[in-house]
């Protein structure tokens, strides 16, 4: 694996995302936390770009917890995984380096 990516704006406020999705490669991984979990719902401003990415086999990860805090759950793509802070800790593991995105 590469490089997880998190961000932590929102798509709706922020071209952060925009930003990540436009050098993120195949193998990457992006986690959306705090305002970033806005990023994982279903018609978000990166909703197709992000689709894209993971057609091409980017993983897509959210906070439990910051989905939580905003009621998202119900409202994210089908494709993007929720984690906790342990699953957190264990994909900054897994991948070879981490880029936060602020």
């Amino acid at each position: 694996m590469s490089t997880l990516h998190t961000v932590n704006k929102s798509p709706f406020a922020h071209q952060t995302l925009a930003s990540c999705l436009s050098v993120c490669a195949d193998q990457d991984g992006i986690l959306l936390l705090e305002d970033g979990v806005f990023g994982a719902i279903r018609h978000s401003p990166c909703a197709e770009d992000l689709q894209t990415l993971m057609n091409k086999g980017v993983k897509v990860y959210a906070l439990d917890n910051d989905l939580k805090a905003r009621g998202l759950h119900d409202r994210i793509h089908e494709a993007i995984q929720v984690t906790n802070y342990d699953g957190f800790v264990q994909l900054s593991l897994d991948y070879r380096c981490v880029q936060s995105w602020y």
